[in-house]
């Protein structure tokens, strides 16, 4: 190995170390905490050193963002192997709920601490300083949703007329559902008064059972299901017009 590229390796190294010990400090005793020379006696080097990798505490909180929202992707991923569309979606549902009252601090800092956090974290430019791929965590999330909502509009279990909302509408709806759980869990002490899980159960049936009752109305008009006898009856019985024509032509 030259020079160089043992220099490299070092400063990736020291800036492994910087983040994961800022990381411990956010968990520990939350984002207010955190300061440049508090990571810097964690690390045993000199505040000046650390601003030879990072410009600023805010930059040091993007890196952590990108690298907790990446974490929350990670826990998506394999739900990509559930065939069925809507299964998958409640899956990601749970998923995202579990990922944000599992590690709070971190879920707190994506996306209830500053905007330009949030806009790091989902592939904003203030990402693109810390070196992030063109591939953007958050394209892969919302491409993951928005795939499973197109599926389940193809499949007719969600409402696919011109004055529906479109997919990429749908599933920022979702996610802000999704969003309000965790962010009402993690401050508001005493919501939910009922078991989280049943909450979040509640609000996935809620939003598919809307979308579903609402496709199949239209479905059964379309096709006559779901009539009532009486209103069958009524239709099967030829009109007044049509009787008095029916015996005239007979008259004829």
């Amino acid at each position: 190995m030259g020079i160089a590229e043992r220099k490299t390796r070092q400063k990736l190294e020291l800036r492994t170390r910087i983040l994961d010990a800022a990381r411990r400090i956010v968990m520990r005793e939350g984002f207010a905490a955190l300061s440049m020379r508090k990571i810097a006696d964690a690390i045993e080097y000199s505040p000046a050193t650390l601003y030879l990798h990072f410009e600023s505490r805010d930059a040091i909180a993007r890196a952590l963002c990108a690298e907790g929202y990446a974490q929350l992707l990670a826990s998506f991923e394999p739900l990509t192997a559930i065939a069925d569309p809507a299964e998958r979606l409640k899956a990601i549902g749970r998923a995202y709920v579990a990922f944000g009252v599992a590690h709070p601090e971190t879920y707190r800092l994506i996306f209830m601490e500053d905007p330009s956090y949030t806009g790091a974290a989902l592939g904003g430019d203030a990402g693109a300083d810390e070196g992030d791929s063109a591939d953007h965590a958050d394209d892969k999330a919302f491409r993951l949703i928005i795939e499973s909502i197109d599926a389940l509009k193809a499949d007719g279990r969600l409402p696919d007329a011109p004055e529906a909302p479109d997919s990429q509408v749908c599933a920022e709806a979702f996610w802000a559902t999704m969003h309000g759980i965790v962010a009402l869990h993690l401050t508001c002490p005493v919501f939910p008064r009922a078991p989280l899980d049943a909450v979040v159960n509640a609000a996935l049936v809620a939003w598919f059972g809307a979308g579903n009752a609402k496709t199949a109305a239209h479905k059964d008009e379309a096709s006559g299901e779901g009539a009532t006898p009486a209103q069958t009856q009524q239709a099967d019985k030829p009109s007044k017009s049509h009787r008095a024509a029916s015996t005239k032509a007979k008259s004829a």
